[in-house]
């Protein structure tokens, strides 16, 4: 079985062929050495950076805007959906700070994307 994807390591966005029958399996139409493992993570564990924003009270803005400082496995972005609707920001944060500590108890951090002040 030969499985098609674009590689997102980096802009030239090869489009990779997966051999899964091949013994070990070959990954062709990477132009840089990123590709190869980007398929191989994308076979065996793929994450993502999961970027949303969370609901606030009484601050400048209804919604502000974080992301995870690291991926999250694919299979848990639905069960981090529903944590971050749970999440209510009650202070004024900068770019960088940190939202939710230990995020989905893997050790991930929700860090802030913009400053979000005080009404």
């Amino acid at each position: 079985m030969t499985k098609k994807m674009v590689c997102i390591e980096c802009p030239k966005g090869c489009v990779l062929e997966v051999d899964m029958d091949a013994k070990p399996v070959k990954i062709t139409g990477n132009k840089c050495p990123k590709g190869i493992g980007y398929a191989l993570s994308e076979m065996e564990d793929p994450r993502r950076v999961l970027t949303s924003s969370v609901l606030t009270e009484s601050l400048e803005l209804k919604l502000a805007p974080v992301k995870t400082d690291r991926p999250v496995p694919k299979k848990e972005l639905s069960r981090a959906m529903e944590e971050i609707k749970k999440i209510r920001l009650k202070r004024a944060v900068s770019a960088g700070d940190i939202v939710a500590e230990n995020f989905l108890g893997m050790g991930i951090k929700l860090v802030a994307t913009r400053e979000v002040g005080l009404v």
